[in-house]
């Protein structure tokens, strides 16, 4: 007989160690995106470009990966998106030692779909753990990236000049390091990742039948979200997004205009996706224990703070304690909307609900990272952010009036 706990465990252990690699990976190219784009297009009108089409792939991809996931299975379906990842990757850095724009984005599309391949790995945490125990299962994934938080953006800098020794671009030493996370990222998940989750996930539900959402037929995605606390959760994820990678994306490129080198660019890039990942293991267990509607409250607060701290200083500590911020709400957010939704599937409408889900995170997060490269040239860093913030008080005002409709709702206990 199964052990559920023992399974989940390990599940969720080799999730962590996967996302752990990945996420160095693609943030070791977040990292210099936006300046790869201005380098080969020209102008920094380019700058946003690069993320945009990544995000946009993603988008689209992330969709298709829910029924693939439901179709071969979580194991064969994160294999097969890293596998991805290494072949963009290496599209990526083959295209910045020729010079390629046009190759370049190619290789974006390709790291995109990988992404969102990954990034749906948190669900997989979520279906193969108790109920009460799903916020701390997806924190517990989230926060592998605190791995490539700290490695993605420091190994940016000597991948480059390892690279320049080559006679090739610097900035194409990120991508290369990007190419060999993936791969062991995908050997890791193709040999631990057993037996699957999707299976696991079914005797869950089975074992917990008075926590899972029952009804004669599939929902559609209108009937879902057209659920109070199913669009909080969205909304909660699609603006958070949206607002981290506004300010994020461009902040690199703005340090590039103060005539900062990349090794004070990482230290702040790095102080954000620490923030983004290493306060994980909190917001899962804050999001059992207050509730998700309280986590959500708290993260798009601290995004609009984080927009208005990064327009006091273009010095580094400033904007590093700004993007921190940035980070950390975007997490409390992400963590909080993603336990929320799996609360409202059942196993039937999950990894289809969630690729939808992660479709318009990406379409929304690639929107911001397309508009901050053109607000950036014309109106500049500081409105940029203003506006960030301003978008942050969208979720803020939503899951706020939420909480407090439950809240009235629940009977007082004499």
């Amino acid at each position: 007989m199964i052990n559920l706990e023992t399974v989940a465990r390990k599940i969720t252990g080799i999730l962590f160690a996967q996302q752990s690699l990945a996420s160095a990976g693609f943030i070791a190219a977040a990292t210099i995106n936006s300046i790869v784009g201005k380098e080969l297009g020209g102008d920094a009108t380019w700058a946003g470009v690069p993320t945009a089409v990544y995000l946009l792939a993603g988008a689209f991809a992330a969709f298709v990966w829910g029924y693939v996931y439901d179709a071969i299975g979580r194991r064969r379906g994160l294999s097969a998106g890293l596998g991805i990842g290494v072949i963009g990757s290496g599209i990526a850095f083959y295209a910045i030692a020729i010079q390629s724009l046009p190759i370049f984005l190619g290789g974006m599309i390709f790291m995109g779909i990988a992404n969102a391949a990954v990034q749906l790995g948190r669900f997989a945490a979520a279906e193969v753990n108790r109920p009460e125990h799903r916020g701390r299962a997806i924190s517990n994934v989230v926060f592998g990236g605190t791995v490539g938080s700290v490695v993605g953006p420091l190994v940016t800098g000597p991948a480059g000049k390892f690279i320049g020794n080559w006679g090739i671009n610097e900035l194409a030493g990120a991508y290369l390091i990007s190419f060999v996370l993936f791969a062991i990222a995908a050997v890791v998940v193709f040999i631990g990742l057993r037996p699957d989750p999707r299976e696991i996930g079914k005797l869950v539900a089975e074992k917990f039948p008075d926590t899972v959402v029952r009804s004669r037929v599939v929902r559609n995605m209108r009937q879902i979200f057209s659920q109070p606390a199913a669009m909080v959760a969205l909304v909660s994820m699609v603006l958070g997004q949206m607002v981290m990678v506004l300010v994020m994306v461009i902040t690199s490129l703005h340090m590039r205009d103060h005539n900062h080198m990349l090794g004070d660019i990482s230290i702040v890039i790095s102080a954000h996706t620490v923030g983004m990942y290493a306060f994980s293991i909190i917001s899962g267990r804050l999001a059992d224990r207050w509730g998700r509607g309280q986590v959500i409250i708290v993260g798009s607060a601290t995004l609009v703070l984080a927009c208005i701290a990064a327009t006091i200083s273009p010095d580094v500590l400033p904007l590093g304690v700004a993007l921190f911020l940035l980070g950390l709400g975007w997490n409390f957010c992400f963590v909080g909307g993603s336990t929320l939704l799996a609360d409202q599937l059942s196993p039937a409408e999950r990894a289809r609900t969630q690729g939808f889900n992660d479709l318009l995170v990406g379409l929304a997060s690639a929107i911001g990272s397309l508009g901050s490269g053109f607000i950036f040239a014309a109106l500049g860093y500081n409105t940029m952010s203003w506006i960030s913030a301003a978008v942050a008080l969208i979720p803020l005002l939503l899951a706020s009036f939420w909480t407090l409709k439950r809240v009235r709702k629940t009977p007082a206990v004499s």
